[in-house]
């Protein structure tokens, strides 16, 4: 695949907001998020992503069907070998940004997020142990709209990470969060004409 190639080898939608209950218990797996992950780099048969996952191939099969019955996978192509037709999987968007969830009862809605940094902060612990981790955390005191004009820069840089042509022999983490906090900030500095 060339470098100027998009990732994945097949049309997908940019974003798709996930709000129904199917949808997030799907996304609650940790085993179809790596479904999922794998397929941002290309369309897969359920054999192709048993081998990756090192799984037998029905649970891969029964996972990818929970997926598709929550339309985040769907059938991108197929192939005759021999007498059977092989499904290749893709996503149904490169982004699923999780919205809220409205309670049974007709209630207000609620946010529902996982937290994806628990996530990065158990696969990064073995880099950390072997001293090759590269992270950072800073705190900035600024407005909700210039976080959000932020956000929109970082998901950019996350998009073009993803593209990078593939190569070597191991797969790098990229972990991003934006977050409010109590950390303490300094007071407005005096002008200098007081």
């Amino acid at each position: 695949m060339s470098n100027n190639a998009r990732l994945p080898d097949y049309d997908l939608a940019d974003v798709t907001d996930v709000t129904a209950p199917a949808q997030l218990r799907a996304l609650a797996s940790p085993l179809r998020d790596a479904i999922l992950e794998l397929l941002l780099e290309r369309a897969a048969t359920v054999s192709e992503l048993a081998t990756a996952l090192d799984r037998p191939k029905s649970t891969v099969a029964h996972h990818v069907s929970v997926l598709v019955d929550a339309q985040l996978l769907k059938v991108v192509r197929t192939r005759r070998v021999r007498a059977i037709e092989e499904r290749f999987y893709g996503r149904t968007a490169r982004i699923f940004r999780v919205g809220t969830v409205s309670p049974a009862d007709g209630g207000g809605a609620t946010p529902y997020c996982t937290n994806n940094l628990v996530t990065a902060a158990a696969e990064s612990a073995p880099a950390h142990q072997a001293d090759q981790l590269s992270s950072i955390v800073r705190h900035v005191r600024i407005p909700q709209e210039q976080a959000r004009e932020f956000w929109a820069r970082v998901l950019e840089l996350a998009n073009d990470y993803a593209q990078l042509p593939r190569g070597g022999d191991v797969v790098y983490g990229f972990a991003a969060g934006l977050y409010p906090t109590d950390y303490p900030a300094l007071p407005e500095a005096e002008s200098a004409a007081d």
